[in-house]
């Protein structure tokens, strides 16, 4: 057992089994972290009047934009039985694998970079929980009279509706009025950027590429987000990025710079 161990930590991690250590503390604290902002953003929108007030506003803003066209957006999808399976599929678990491995990816092969990518992914993460504080949104899945359906339902384990329980497995993980900003489609992004550096060959790139758009299809199609919430996700992103760059990484160039190891 011991062999083995040393030879994970010769082998594989880069800089050791204290900074792997390290780093999963910081992920796991900020989701803890999450996971009480959630909850006090649930008990301020207990009854249901501002996360459906602002879901409206948005709706209005949209229909006054001539783009509110989600509905159609999910009506199509939905007649292709195949197709939303999929997307049902890649809303719900698709966010969370390719996230996960591509972190694990960069940390194990691309270590040199990873820290800039974490300070990203904090940043993002951070500004979102100022958003679900400040402008808790129930999603479209939850307004049926503007012509949305709950598609996702079925694998949750609830119906009409109801939000997720947070006494539940899935309930851990779902903000149920969290639709601003889309951290899927801010994730997405995140990822795909620094994969399409990482990556040589034209065909991994141009997926690398596509993946984001297959993501903001996705939380459309399934009625969990607005094109008002994909668009700022991508804000956030680019925020994040922007961020990452110019105050930590120039604050820290040795150590917090994409491409350049830790000294």
């Amino acid at each position: 057992m011991r062999r083995a161990i040393r030879l994970i930590d010769t082998r594989v991690l880069p800089r050791g089994w204290k900074d792997l250590g390290r780093q999963i503390m910081v992920f796991v604290g900020l989701y803890l972290l999450y996971e009480l902002v959630r909850g006090l953003v649930s008990l301020s929108g207990a009854d249901g009047y501002k996360p459906f007030g602002d879901a409206t506003k948005i709706i209005n803003f949209e229909r006054a934009l001539h783009v509110f066209a989600e509905p159609s957006v999910q009506a199509w999808a939905q007649s292709k039985h195949v197709l939303m399976d999929v997307l049902d599929w890649t809303y719900l678990n698709g966010h969370y694998i390719v996230t996960l491995a591509v972190l694990i990816f960069i940390y194990v092969r691309r270590n040199d970079s990873f820290n800039f990518v974490r300070n990203m992914f904090l940043i993002a993460m951070g500004l979102a929980l100022i958003g679900y504080w400040l402008y808790p949104t129930a999603p479209p899945r939850l307004l049926p009279e503007w012509g949305f359906t709950d598609s996702i339902s079925r694998f949750m384990g609830f119906q009409g509706n109801q939000t997720f329980d947070n006494h539940t497995p899935a309930g851990a993980f779902v903000n149920a009025y969290a639709a601003v900003p889309s951290m899927h489609v801010c994730f997405a992004i995140m990822t795909a950027g620094p994969m399409m550096k990482f990556v040589k060959r034209r065909a991994s790139k141009i997926a690398w590429a596509a993946y984001p758009l297959l993501v903001s299809f996705a939380v459309v199609a399934t009625g969990n987000h607005y094109f008002t919430d994909v668009f700022l996700g991508a804000l956030t992103a680019a925020i994040a990025a922007l961020l990452a760059k110019r105050l930590l990484a120039r604050a820290r160039p040795e150590a917090w710079a994409f491409g350049h190891a830790p000294a």
